[in-house]
């Protein structure tokens, strides 16, 4: 599915997994460092929130990480 940070200001890293995507949106959870310990909630967004969310920079889509081999 896919994994994006949040804009978010100072440090935080702030993330948001698509779990289940539907026919008009997508079932998201989200978690947000507060103070030391992860915020962690699930949710729904329509696909034109996502799409503008995209388009605005607010969310970035992480890279899959690659595999090492030894």
């Amino acid at each position: 599915m896919g994994t994006y940070t949040l804009k978010s200001y100072g440090s935080d890293s702030d993330y948001m997994t698509i779990e289940r995507e539907m026919d008009d949106g997508y079932v998201v959870r989200i978690v947000r460092d507060k103070d030391g310990y992860d915020d962690v909630t699930t949710d729904f967004i329509s696909k034109a929130l996502f799409d503008s969310c995209v388009r605005t920079g607010y969310l970035t889509k992480i890279a899959e990480k690659q595999a090492v081999t030894a």
